[in-house]
C-alpha cells in the first residue's frame, strides 16, 4: 500500500511542477513586457515571481526523494525500506535547506547558501548521468527504460541550470533599472532575456514529456 501512495504522490508532484512552471513563466512574461507599469509595481510583481519559483524547487526535491524511495521499494536499487526511509529523511532536510536559501537570500550568508544549493544540483546531475550510463550501479536491477528516465531527469535539472544562466542578464539589468530607472534599452534586454529563458524552459518541458513517455510505455 505504501508503494501505491508514494507512486500517486510522485505523479501528483509532476503536475504540481508543471503548473508552477506555467504560472512562473506567464507572470514573468507580464513583468518583462509591462514597460508602461510603474517600476515599483513591476519590482513587487517580480518579487512575487521569485516566491512562486520556490514551488519548482520544492517539486524537484520531492521528485528526487519520492523517486529514490520508489526505486528502493520496487527493488531497482539495493536497500529497500532502509533506503526509502533515508530518502524521506534527506528529502525533509533538503526541503528545509531550500526554504532557508530563499528566506536568507538577502542576508550575508545568502550567497554561500546559494552556492551550496547550486553545488548540490550539479552533484545530483552528475550522479544521475553516471547511473543512466551504467557507470554507477552497473549491477543494480535497473531496466533500460528506467536508466533512460534517470538520464532524462538529468536533462530536466540541466535545463533548470540553463534557465538560471539565461537569467543572469535579467538580474544585472534589473539592478540597473532599480538604480537608474527603466529605459527602452534596458526593457529590450529584459524582453530578450525572457525569450532566451523561455526557450530553455521549452526544452525542459520536452525532457519531462519524454520522461513521462518512458514511465508509461516502459519500452524494451
Amino acid at each position: 500500500m505504501t508503494i501505491e501512495w508514494l507512486l500517486m504522490l510522485h505523479i501528483a508532484v509532476l503536475g504540481y511542477w508543471l503548473g508552477s512552471e506555467l504560472v512562473i513563466n506567464s507572470t514573468y512574461r507580464y513583468v518583462c513586457y509591462a514597460a508602461e507599469m510603474p517600476f515599483v509595481d513591476r519590482s513587487r510583481l517580480m518579487d512575487h515571481v521569485m516566491h512562486v519559483d520556490q514551488h519548482v524547487r520544492y517539486a524537484l526535491v520531492l521528485q528526487a526523494s519520492l523517486g529514490t524511495a520508489l526505486l528502493a521499494l520496487y527493488g531497482y536499487v539495493p536497500g529497500h525500506d532502509t533506503v526509502a526511509i533515508i530518502a524521506g529523511v534527506v528529502g525533509v532536510i533538503w526541503l528545509a535547506f531550500v526554504e532557508a536559501v530563499h528566506q536568507l537570500r538577502h542576508k550575508p550568508i545568502g550567497k554561500r547558501l546559494a552556492a551550496i544549493d547550486r553545488g548540490s544540483r550539479y552533484l545530483m546531475l552528475a550522479v544521475l548521468v553516471l547511473i543512466a550510463f551504467g557507470l554507477l550501479g552497473a549491477d543494480w536491477e535497473l531496466p533500460g527504460w528506467m536508466r533512460w528516465k534517470l538520464g532524462l531527469y538529468a536533462g530536466v535539472i540541466a535545463s533548470g541550470v540553463g534557465i538560471r544562466f539565461a537569467l543572469i542578464s535579467h538580474f544585472r539589468t534589473w539592478a540597473i533599472m532599480a538604480a537608474e530607472g527603466p529605459t527602452d534599452a534596458t526593457n529590450r534586454v529584459i524582453r530578450q532575456t525572457y525569450v532566451r529563458a523561455t526557450a530553455v524552459l521549452v526544452l525542459l518541458w520536452v525532457f519531462i514529456a519524454a520522461l513521462v513517455y518512458f514511465s508509461v510505455v516502459k519500452p524494451g
